[in-house]
């Protein structure tokens, strides 16, 4: 069985849980310098069509680091931007590649690629969904609170694509999440309506972040303005007026509340300087498991099940 992971609702909870588990164990076997090499002779192709940092760099680490190599394509480079179907190049890059990881604004795009290769495809990112930010955001909460299915989760920002895979992971695991957004920016009803039919009111969306954030142990923003929506920033800082993640907003949470943000950060915009390098936030480490999440997530698609 092809292994492809288009959204967190592609695993259920069992391998979510053994994912975790697994990027546990490959976090502790890097730290104490010990070399795996499961992927050797396999090799990952990373076609982006948007600008990437953390999720790039932390792909081909993590390919690098585990035996295979990772070949980076640009989307521009390739005759996709001459209008090839896609069904052309998902075949033939299958023959070439072990697996594909797809960074791109329309999640329709991506679900064509797994349709048509034989390979198996990950999404680096749309539009629709982050899957891949929330599996690592989750290995992080998992750190700091011992636990991702009874933690209270703030949400305080745009009902955006990282919203979108907190709601599916709420949705598998069933821990509380409190979305605080504006009017005109709530999650698709698309993706909230089934997870709230499903968990009840431990999801729910509301206007105020004092209230949203009140006993949270997870403090979570993003940016109010995603890449595509650079237009629109005078628009949603005046939409978003009220929503800064600082000080003032922290102290209504739990005492050992943890900030997360999965940046790049505008500081003093969706959260202040503060709180960005003060002592709630978990950021850094937060970035830092991309790496081996994404290393547990090649495994898994590669060798299924994983080694």
């Amino acid at each position: 069985m092809k292994h492809d992971f288009l959204s967190v609702l592609d695993l259920d909870k069992e391998t979510l849980e053994a994912l975790l588990d697994r990027a546990r164990v490959l976090k502790k076997r890097h730290a104490q310098g010990i070399v795996d090499r499961p992927l050797m002779g396999k090799t990952l192709g990373l076609i982006f069509d948007k600008a990437s940092t953390r999720t790039r760099i932390s792909f081909e680490a993590a390919m690098a680091q585990l035996g295979g190599t990772p070949i980076f394509i640009s989307a521009r480079d390739t005759q996709i931007s001459r209008d090839e179907p896609v069904q052309d190049t998902a075949r033939v890059l299958a023959r070439f590649l072990d697996c594909l990881a797809i960074r791109t604004y329309s999640q329709k795009l991506v679900e064509e690629f797994a349709f048509h290769a034989s390979i198996p495809v990950i999404n680096a990112l749309t539009d629709r969904y982050h899957p891949c930010q929330i599996m690592s955001d989750l290995l992080t909460v998992l750190e700091c609170k011992g636990d991702c299915r009874n933690v209270n989760i703030a949400w305080v920002g745009d009902g955006n694509n990282v919203a979108h895979s907190w709601i599916n992971a709420a949705r598998i695991l069933g821990f509380s999440l409190t979305l605080a957004c504006p009017d005109g920016y709530h999650p698709d009803p698309a993706v909230l309506g089934p997870a709230v039919e499903r968990r009840g009111d431990r999801i729910r969306v509301m206007a105020d972040p004092k209230a949203a954030v009140r006993g949270a142990d997870v403090i979570y923003t993003d940016v109010w303005a995603s890449m595509g929506q650079e237009k629109e920033q005078a628009e949603r800082e005046a939409a978003f007026k009220g929503y800064l993640v600082d000080d003032d907003l922290v102290a209504c949470a739990d005492p050992k509340v943890v900030v997360m943000h999965c940046l790049p950060a505008h500081r003093e915009e969706e959260i202040s300087e503060a709180v960005l390098e003060g002592s709630h936030s978990v950021v850094w480490d937060q970035a830092e498991n991309k790496l081996h999440m994404h290393k547990a997530l090649l495994e898994w698609a590669m060798l299924n099940p994983p080694a």
